[in-house]
């Protein structure tokens, strides 16, 4: 068995606390690392800060209704997910103590508390434009397919990208009330970035994939794992150029962007696809990348 199947990825921490019937809901919703959430909530504000013009005020409330909206998404993804690959989850030693796997939440009760979850997330929406209101909506879809990608293609990863990075067009409409080939390079970068860092984090569960029958990009790209990752993200660099160049940033917000490169650079040398516990740690470390480019898209409407 792999190092990855010695350990689950439940962490109670700080949910212990929680009164006991919440407690697996807590754990169902992957509120007890947000590490997802992040990756869910950063191509947003990527979306938000890139537009020129944009009032200051209103650029700050549209951030905390996606902080919210991304943490409440986020949780009706690991809900679908887990609904989805509940009879895979009990066949792989990290995953097999998820609420829904053991038994603890039932297909009903996960259903309901998705129920609850999506009319958050619609409240959350109509405080948006209407563009915005057809985009959420659209991107149910690919919050539905995603679970089922991994049963019948080698590029879950991709499907991800779009799912997780969706944030990107979402927010851009939701600052400006329309879309443009600016936010489609931008969108096409988070897809990309999402990729790279996904396969990385697949690689942790590599054997059990391959011994349930699970697909991954990890999986297809084998061995060579670190050059596919480094060319995701030499596309997602690629694409963050294009952005900024068609929002005609000045210089100096492009050379902000050599410091999400150099983090890009760090992974890939740091990259082991033997060892899940830095697998994990470079997965993470990937907040810290979305921060930077966020940085570097923010100075490019103010510089």
């Amino acid at each position: 068995m792999n190092q990855s199947s010695s350990r689950s990825d439940i962490n109670l921490s700080w949910v212990r606390f929680l009164p006991q019937s919440w407690q697996p809901y807590a754990l169902l919703s992957r509120i007890d690392r947000p590490i997802g959430s992040w990756l869910l909530f950063l191509p947003g504000v990527w979306g938000i800060v890139l537009p020129h013009g944009i009032p200051t005020m209103t650029r700050i409330k549209l951030i905390i209704l996606f902080a919210v909206g991304s943490v409440v998404m986020r949780s009706a993804g690991c809900v679908v997910n887990d609904i989805w690959d509940r009879d895979f989850d009990r066949q792989v030693a990290r995953t097999q103590q998820r609420p829904i796997a053991n038994g603890t939440i039932s297909v009903k009760q996960a259903l309901f508390f998705l129920f609850v979850l999506l009319m958050i997330g619609l409240v959350i929406l109509l405080q948006l434009n209407p563009l915005s209101w057809v985009l959420g909506a659209s991107s149910l879809i690919l919050v539905a397919l995603y679970p089922g990608a991994k049963r019948v293609t080698w590029w879950p990863q991709l499907v991800l990208g779009f799912t997780f990075g969706f944030g990107a067009p979402l927010g851009y409409a939701a600052a400006t009330g329309y879309l443009s080939w600016t936010q489609a390079a931008l969108y096409a970068a988070t897809i990309f970035w999402q990729i790279g860092f996904d396969t990385i984090y697949g690689y942790q569960d590599i054997e059990d994939d391959q011994r349930v029958g699970v697909k991954s990009t990890a999986r297809w790209a084998g061995e060579a794992g670190k050059q596919f990752v480094s060319i995701n993200y030499a596309l997602c660099v690629f694409f963050l150029i294009v952005t900024s160049i068609l929002n005609h940033n000045s210089f100096f917000a492009l050379m902000v962007l050599l410091l999400p490169i150099a983090h890009f650079v760090w992974q890939i040398q740091k990259f082991d696809l033997h060892n899940p516990k830095v697998c994990l740690t470079l997965f993470k470390s990937n907040r810290d990348v979305g921060i930077l480019i966020a940085l570097a898209l923010l100075i490019g409407t103010i510089i």
